[in-house]
């Protein structure tokens, strides 16, 4: 594994790749990985003869009261972590690297970056968005790996895609879980050994949201509200929200007829976590 920290030597390694006929994998992350950014990883591998793993903590998707400046990083350690997936290019860029003196171009997607966290965090999907369409300029992939864990991210980033005509597919891949079922994020580190115990609410109460659908429930706001109910029963929990969208509009919905997403975000502490859980279509 190579560890690069320029555009320019991305560019150079990918276009031997190129030169040999390798199809191209990308997996865009922030780093301090934990299994669910080793499962991308592993996914890339795979299913890509060549793959770049970028980690770069994107300052334009924080807000001016969030987290950057104590996001968790550990390069070295992400470094041996990365490399024991058989990745072939670890690019580690500068915030110089990636936005120049004089940087003024954004990239911005409507509609959908408005709602679920986009209405909680104004800015973000501008910043992921533009980081995104950099890093994709940059290393020029065949297929990108996105986890299902941040749902919006992987619809706005395919929306994306589709509209600006880039040639390259978005696999989702499955949100990975601790065994007890919490969904594997970086954050995971803020939380107190008390806030990790309550945190296990959120994946209990999304499966039993799912156990409702396939029990035939099929109204939405039934659903949502038992979810709803059950993480504010937790005193450690904070709601931000607990929605149920169409799973491609991210439009509200008030039936199961073509399946959804029901989505949460809660605070625990000062730690924000997200999940979510695809509901099934109704069946003729």
């Amino acid at each position: 594994m190579k560890v690069v920290n320029t555009v320019a030597d991305v560019r150079l390694n990918v276009a031997a790749a190129r030169a040999a006929g390798k199809i191209v994998g990308f997996v865009p992350t922030m780093g301090y990985f934990h299994d669910g950014h080793l499962t991308l990883m592993r996914r890339a591998r795979e299913r890509c003869g060549f793959v770049v793993v970028s980690l770069f903590v994107n300052p334009l998707q924080f807000g001016p009261s969030e987290d950057f400046s104590h996001y968790p990083r550990d390069p070295e350690r992400d470094s041996r972590l990365a490399e024991s997936t058989g990745i072939d290019v670890l690019f580690i860029p500068s915030t110089e690297e990636m936005y120049p003196e004089g940087f003024k171009t954004h990239v911005e997607v409507g509609e959908i970056t408005g709602v679920l966290c986009g209405r909680s965090r104004p800015g973000h999907f501008r910043g992921v968005a533009t980081v995104v369409t950099k890093l994709f300029n940059i290393v020029q992939p065949d297929v990108a790996f996105f986890g299902e864990k941040d749902y919006q991210q992987v619809v706005v980033v395919t929306q994306m895609v589709r509209d600006l005509n880039m040639p390259l597919d978005i696999v989702p891949v499955p949100t990975v879980r601790e065994p007890d079922g919490l969904a594997m994020s970086s954050r995971n580190v803020y939380l107190s050994p008390e806030e990790r115990r309550a945190a296990l609410v959120l994946n209990r109460s999304l499966r039993q949201a799912l156990e409702m659908a396939r029990s035939g429930e099929r109204v939405a706001r039934r659903l949502r509200d038992l979810v709803a109910h059950s993480i504010a029963r937790e005193p450690l929990a904070r709601i931000d929200y607990v929605e149920i969208r169409h799973p491609v509009t991210l439009k509200e919905i008030e039936d199961l007829g073509d399946g959804a997403v029901l989505a949460v975000a809660v605070y625990f502490g000062k730690t924000r976590l997200i999940d979510n859980v695809a509901l099934p279509p109704l069946r003729g």
